[in-house]
């Protein structure tokens, strides 16, 4: 017997409904995981409030780690009893065991937990692709995330540090803006008591920045515009706010002849081999020890409600967990 979270219709946390469901045996091309943790994820709450559409009944969640019970006829490559973790595509992690294609799990290293695998696994490849795929950010460059201290902000301003960037980074509290400072962060902004452009003009002499990491959306979309250089990059992969609507293109002309991209991440991890490699540069960078995971929160993964109140609201710090 496995309790699955489920949602019927779209709305607000309260649209979340629970069911147990009897596992049949895995089907050909699938394994069948017991989940140990459960990443929760903002994009979790754009798929219950149905910003991004799904098709309904759906479940939710993209990102889990576990145990492998059970492995159907024509997989190759996993045994019963391999610790295993995926970020999707697909959903129906909120779940405490499910059914679900082998090729959506990895392997996971002897030496990452499965609370590290679920909180890194989503947040870490978009790290990875937004700043070596998608910015091509160098050394020297100097790059504006903006939510500095969330679960993939954090991963950011550790992986711009480790590539030699310079970071600014935006926050909404001192507590934060304290724990970008300790990620290495070098310059930090509070966005409740000052104006986030005219800091980063001050910081780059007037010259404003080569790239801008955007996952707040409405709310940092002129800030973002008023902090690029000449021909910069914005790239807006979230919406934590709301979406970006309605871009008048000429604005991009008026503030310097700007590039912006809106890159969704199975874009970027669309091939076996993206995809691979992709996750095994984020391992290798925690197991390092050159990515810091910070896990905030964790919630029951009966409490999945309330922990979307909580990403909502923006009361969370660094990764959060729903624990089966």
């Amino acid at each position: 017997m496995a309790r699955t979270a489920m949602i019927e219709r779209t709305g607000g946390p309260e649209v979340i409904q629970w069911v147990d469901v009897e596992l049949p045996p895995p089907g050909p091309g699938q394994l069948q995981v017991r989940h140990v943790a459960i990443g929760l994820n903002f994009i979790d709450t754009y798929h219950r409030s149905g910003l991004y559409p799904v098709a309904l009944p759906s479940g939710l969640g993209s990102e889990a780690a576990g145990v492998v019970e059970a492995v159907g006829e024509g997989v190759a490559g996993f045994a019963v009893g391999d610790r295993v973790a995926t970020f999707g595509p697909g959903l129906g992690a909120y779940a405490s065991a499910r059914n679900a294609s082998a090729e959506i799990w990895f392997k996971i290293p002897d030496t990452l937990s499965f609370e590290l695998a679920a909180a890194v696994m989503l947040k870490g490849c978009t790290a990875e692709y937004l700043i070596e795929r998608c910015a091509r950010v160098q050394a020297g460059m100097t790059v504006l995330v903006h939510a500095a201290a969330g679960g993939t902000g954090q991963l950011l301003v550790q992986w711009l540090k480790h590539l030699g960037a310079q970071v600014i980074g935006t926050v909404g509290s001192p507590e934060k803006a304290e724990r970008a400072r300790a990620l290495g962060a070098d310059h930090v902004i509070e966005y409740r008591n000052e104006d986030i452009a005219t800091r980063v003009r001050a910081i780059t002499g007037g010259e404003g920045v080569p790239v801008v990491l955007d996952g707040v959306g409405m709310a940092t979309w002129e800030a973002s515009l008023k902090s690029a250089a000449r021909r910069g990059l914005i790239v807006s992969f979230g919406n934590a706010s709301g979406p970006v609507t309605d871009v008048d293109l000429g604005t991009l002309s008026q503030h310097g002849s700007l590039f912006v991209t809106r890159p969704t991440a199975f874009h970027y991890y669309l091939t076996p081999e993206e995809r691979a490699a992709g996750v095994a540069r984020v391992f290798d960078l925690v197991m390092r020890g050159v990515l810091k995971v910070e896990i905030g929160q964790r919630y029951a993964l009966k409490d999945a409600a309330e922990a979307h109140r909580a990403i909502a609201a923006g009361e969370t710090m660094g990764a959060t967990l729903l624990m089966p």
